[in-house]
């Protein structure tokens, strides 16, 4: 049985939930921008509910939704919330996002996803961890064209992807009309290569003027050597992690 994972301000529980807390969820919590201060925010495929609750814990959000498709990690979302100091302002619901993207009428100022993204041939057997983890459930192109419905007009989309799959997501949200403003690029260590691509988007390719906005581009390293974390990082995560 896994062990909960005690943060400063909060615990998750992930025994039940096929993905456990992991770098990538953490990471994309703690790094997307909340300086539109948003009112209403959604998290799809949230699993353990670990994403919510640091938008909880980091901002004013009234309304923080959260989507989660598997039956067992709902449940231990919707717990996870209720035990935490932000329950009621933390809500799951158990759909797929195309189920929730047709039945809901209301924009969120802010949606936020760590998605399945593994599509290699190779799938493991169990099939709660096939959902978490491969994105045959929510094909990138599914997720953008929802995101696209449900995001309001001036609001922010923010993913974690692996970074070899950077250039394709972001063609498709351009598709929809969603543009890149923010990318972050991560390595574990010195030496490694970037892995992960923390990315933001908006509607708004332009600024007031009708300039052409410059997309932020940004460099993260985690590590120095093993467990000796980069001042970076320890800033990015340090209100959550309790070592920090």
């Amino acid at each position: 049985m896994s062990k909960p994972f005690t943060f400063k301000q909060f615990t998750v529980h992930q025994d039940r939930c096929a993905m456990k807390i992991g770098t990538d969820g953490v990471l994309l919590g703690a790094w997307v921008s909340l300086m539109g201060k948003p009112d209403r925010i959604l998290d799809i495929g949230t699993g353990t509910g670990v994403i919510a609750m640091q938008l909880a814990q980091r901002g004013s959000a009234e309304t923080i939704d959260a989507i989660e498709i598997d039956v067992k990690a709902f449940e231990q979302c919707m717990d996870n919330f209720e035990s935490s100091p932000w329950s009621e302002r933390l809500f799951c619901y158990h759909a797929a996002i195309q189920e929730f993207a047709s039945e809901i009428d209301d924009t969120y100022d802010l949606i936020i996803s760590n998605p399945p993204f593994y599509s290699e041939n190779y799938k493991p057997e169990e099939k709660a961890r096939d959902t978490a983890r491969f994105n045959d459930a929510l094909p990138f192109q599914h997720l953008v064209v929802c995101t696209a419905h449900l995001l309001s007009d001036r609001g922010t989309f923010a993913v974690i992807l692996p970074k070899k799959e950077e250039f394709k997501f972001i063609q498709l949200s351009q598709e929809t009309g969603l543009y890149p403003k923010r990318i972050c690029r991560v390595r574990g260590s010195i030496n490694s290569e970037e892995k992960r691509s923390l990315l933001e988007f908006s509607y708004l390719p332009e600024d007031k003027q009708g300039l052409k906005k410059e997309i932020k581009i940004e460099s993260l390293t985690i590590e120095t050597d093993r467990h000796n974390y980069t001042e970076d990082y320890i800033q990015l995560v340090k209100d959550f992690y309790l070592k920090m």
